[in-house]
């Protein structure tokens, strides 16, 4: 009853990820109706009902377009858990502020890069021309695409991939 369940809008925009109780609640409420299924059943003393893997609702949500939240969880996914000045793929990973705090850098998407431990010591406090270090891509806020926000669920939910890829 755990598992993920992709909720669509009802032009089929990729809304959110609910789990199975919620999806099962607005399906059986009239305020959704499953649009994929494929998990195997529910089954109660009386009938079964089929597990839903995406649900869309009946009638439009409107919501602001979404943004990335600006976690540290967030940083090391958008640079592919790489340090962004040596480009390894370490164990141990921080957050680098590009312009150090106490030199007015502030905490943003366009100031903080992943970096191993190693590089976020050799730069310290400095800025990246004192210690002749360039970063490897710019950093920048991530786009907030459909892909971006739910495809670390389609691996797991192959159905998924035709609601999520078109936005």
């Amino acid at each position: 009853m755990n598992e993920p369940v992709l909720v669509l809008n009802a032009n089929y925009e990729p809304l959110n990820i609910c789990d199975m109780r919620r999806a099962i609640g607005l399906i059986f409420s009239g305020k959704a109706e499953m649009v994929a299924d494929g998990r195997g059943y529910i089954r109660t003393t009386r009938s079964s009902y089929p597990r839903p893997s995406v649900i869309r609702l009946e009638h439009i949500v409107h919501r602001p377009r979404p943004r990335v939240k600006l976690t540290k969880r967030e940083i090391f996914r958008r640079d592919n858990y790489t340090c962004q000045y040596c480009g390894r793929q370490a164990q141990h990973l921080t957050i680098d502020h590009i312009l150090p705090r106490h030199r007015g850098g502030q905490h943003r998407w366009d100031n903080l890069v992943t970096a191993c431990a190693a590089c976020n010591r050799r730069k310290g406090g400095h800025l990246l021309a004192e210690v002749n270090m360039h970063l490897k891509r710019q950093a920048a806020e991530p786009p907030a695409t459909a892909s971006y926000l739910f495809g670390r669920h389609a691996s797991e939910n192959e159905q998924w991939r035709k609601y999520i890829e078109g936005w």
